[in-house]
């Protein structure tokens, strides 16, 4: 056991490289970049008037720096809309973004600092990386946990229910429920509800944005949990509706092929009790799947499943942080938190096997050759 995780662990290390490195190379060779979105800002067109540069203490991005007519253009320059914009203006910025390196040894310093836990700062918010993904991840982690939660209460008991009333009403309606659920994703269920419910153009129950209200600091300790429980009901409802469907056909499927197996048959014939065999025999075996796939479930929804629940509830996290970062090339933020995100993936996936033994001692990844 304890060979297999080190050796694990340390595969993790040339997984979690070539990752990086992949993506770096195609974010930097793609179209568009920080420079670009600074010159757009320079000029007045950029698409997000949130995102200003704010980097390397340089003036550069003052209105003082924009171009006079007698100013060199910058026509010849690789930027797109660098037209009029005097040349030096365009290589300072390249200096304070670190574009007047290789894009070899700008990858090998990212590494180096990436060694020491040193994600840089952003680009356009002037903060550490580390620092807005740790003031962005309560949000995140509220999402993800109690819906991941929600969704494994709901989804096995309802699968166990559907699997041992096989082809009866229940399974027939609920079944069609679970369609429904499936068929339609997790951010319409949240227009639909915020619609109804938060003021869209029935009744206003709920807020629409924020994790908490104001002056929730000077709120008792019952206040507080009621008050959270208040701002999350909606995007957690939305995302546990969108999300319960496919858990709960795996526990059903689970259970029905678990039930034909003969082990099932010889534990009737010895008269044991129907709830004894559904959960002391049944039940072990037909989880398996569903309870070793906790890890990448949470993770899953954690980091992917929230971004547009937390657009529309104006929940201010790390789907929203990556989505903003990505739109306005801040590629501090973007490979800092993809770095973060792959190691807590991978570091998972090891998880996930730990389960996977734990739940069946007859499983032994040790062995395998």
């Amino acid at each position: 056991m304890l060979s297999y995780v080190l050796r694990r662990l340390l595969l993790v290390i040339p997984t979690l490289l070539g990752i990086v490195a992949v993506n770096f190379f195609i974010v930097q060779l793609a179209p568009g970049g920080p420079v670009d979105v600074v010159i757009a800002q320079l000029k007045g067109t950029a698409t997000d008037p949130s995102a200003r540069f704010t980097g390397g203490g340089s003036d550069t991005a003052g209105p003082q720096n924009r171009p006079n007519e007698g100013q060199a253009s910058g026509d010849s320059s690789r930027y797109r809309g660098a037209r009029g914009i005097d040349p030096a203006i365009i290589k300072e910025i390249e200096r304070t973004f670190g574009f007047d390196k290789p894009l070899g040894e700008r990858f090998w310093l990212m590494l180096k600092r990436y060694a020491t836990l040193d994600f840089g700062r952003s680009y356009f918010r002037d903060k550490p990386v580390v620092d807005l993904v740790l003031e962005k991840l309560p949000v995140s982690i509220s999402l993800g946990l109690w819906t991941t939660l929600l969704v494994y209460l709901i989804s096995i008991p309802l699968g166990v229910r559907k699997a041992v009333r096989d082809g009866s009403r229940f399974d027939v309606w609920t079944s069609g429920a679970v369609i429904v659920g499936d068929a339609i994703p997790a951010f319409l269920f949240a227009v639909l509800l915020v619609v109804l419910f938060a003021g869209g153009s029935f009744f206003k129950w709920f807020p629409l944005r924020g994790l908490t209200s104001e002056g929730f600091d000077q709120l008792s300790a019952l206040g507080k949990a009621l008050d959270y429980a208040w701002h999350m009901a909606l995007p957690i409802a939305a995302m546990v509706i969108g999300g319960f469907a496919s858990l709960t056909l795996l526990t059903k499927n689970s259970f029905l092929d678990e039930i034909n197996k003969q082990y099932v048959v010889t534990a009737r014939a010895k008269g044991l009790a129907e709830r004894r065999v559904l959960y002391g025999h049944i039940f072990r075996n037909a989880m398996l799947l569903v309870i070793a796939g906790f890890p990448q479930a949470l993770i899953s929804i954690l980091f992917t499943g929230s971004l547009l629940i937390e657009i529309i509830f104006s929940l201010d996290g790390i789907g929203l942080l990556g989505w903003e970062a990505t739109l306005n090339r801040d590629y501090p933020v973007m490979f800092g938190t993809l770095f973060v995100f792959t190691l807590i993936g991978l570091v998972l996936k090891i998880v996930s096997d730990l389960i996977y033994m734990a739940v069946d001692p007859r499983i032994d990844f040790e062995a395998r050759r």
